[in-house]
């Protein structure tokens, strides 16, 4: 997938699935559109009843708030296209000139930087959701364990067995990478959205010399 902007892939994969009620579909198709035109916060569920030619009610039967329309529409896309996205992000990383594992690190932590920024509405809106909704933890882990974190393991395994890390186990090295390095995440766009504007290529430093100093194994 080209592009970095989540909507503009939803969008590219609408044309292929038609999965909904008509009316459904059009409501699906006109939200899509303006908040890939106008963001997330400018668009109102009357801008999205008008452009889909149904009632603003239709719209609150159906899903209730524009969060529940927005999630609507994110997660089956995540369902169906993550397999996809984290083969293409794995891929981007690795051919890289990567030899050490704090490369890898910076390379990683520098693309999901510049998805979210480009993202940052619908990031702020799921993991609010998952954090306070376990039955969508309970949905969406599973595919990001198979697709995501297994990845990420065969990673951290290629660069113990090179003596880079630790010898701890890959499963704990895991949670305490990911646990750094979504703490920043949460914490820098949704706690404290407002905060200066962001250096990617400092904070990533910041972030991976932090975690390099816990992992790494002495010479």
């Amino acid at each position: 997938m080209d592009s970095n902007n989540i909507l503009d892939m939803i969008i590219e994969q609408s044309k292929l699935s038609k999965k909904q009620t008509e009316k459904q579909q059009k409501v699906l198709d006109s939200a899509i559109r303006l908040f890939s035109e106008k963001g997330y916060a400018n668009t109102s569920t009357s801008e999205i009843a008008k452009e889909a030619g149904v009632a603003e009610g239709t719209i609150f039967r159906h899903y209730g708030t524009k969060d529940n329309l927005l999630l609507s529409i994110i997660l089956p896309f995540i369902k169906d296209s993550l397999h996809v996205i984290a083969e293409d992000v794995f891929n981007d990383i690795l051919s890289a000139d990567i030899e050490k594992f704090e490369d890898f690190l910076r390379a990683m932590l520098i693309n999901r930087i510049q998805f979210i920024q480009e993202n940052k509405e619908i990031f702020q809106i799921v993991i609010k959701e998952v954090l306070y909704r376990e039955e969508l933890r309970k949905e969406l882990a599973p595919l990001f364990s198979k697709h995501m974190l297994s990845r990420f393991c065969k990673v951290i395994d290629t660069f113990k067995e090179q003596g880079e890390l630790v010898d701890t186990p890959t499963e704990t090295l895991l949670r305490m990478v990911l646990t750094t390095i979504g703490g920043y995440l949460t914490s820098r766009f949704i706690f404290f959205p407002d905060v200066n504007s962001i250096n990617i290529k400092a904070e990533a430093d910041n972030i991976v010399g932090f975690i390099m100093d816990g992992i790494r194994k002495s010479t």
